[in-house]
């Protein structure tokens, strides 16, 4: 039967991405079948290693800071991101998330992909 669920306090993990980030709602912590939610907390001067999500589409919402993100399939445009915006990534997009202030930033990530990081495609 299934049944609702609470996580607390989620567990850090690095991804493969090379960032850290703080486990929510995933396949492992709560039993979700199409969906999981991470918080993100990046400090300043962090990034990202070049990568996509295949066949699973991502949606940000930046709750605190300023990040930057490159993205494309050459990760040709750069577009900026405050607290209170929104971000959405389509699956198999090429992206680049980094920190190039002197704060921190914290955002929440859901992705269509239970197991949060078994998408994940680094680039070179």
């Amino acid at each position: 039967m299934k049944q609702c669920k609470i996580v607390r306090g989620g567990e850090g993990f690095h991804g493969k991405q090379g960032l850290d980030y703080f486990s929510g709602i995933s396949s492992e912590s709560a039993g979700s079948e199409a969906i999981c939610m991470h918080m993100l907390v990046m400090p300043p001067g962090a990034s990202a290693k070049p990568h996509y999500h295949e066949n699973h589409e991502t949606a940000i919402y930046v709750l605190e800071g300023v990040t930057e993100f490159k993205h494309g399939p050459n990760l040709e445009h750069t577009d900026r991101v405050e607290a209170g915006d929104y971000v959405y990534i389509p699956a198999g997009v090429p992206h680049q998330p980094y920190n190039p202030t002197e704060e921190r930033a914290v955002a929440i990530i859901a992705r269509t992909d239970p197991n949060e990081q078994e998408s994940v495609v680094l680039l070179d």
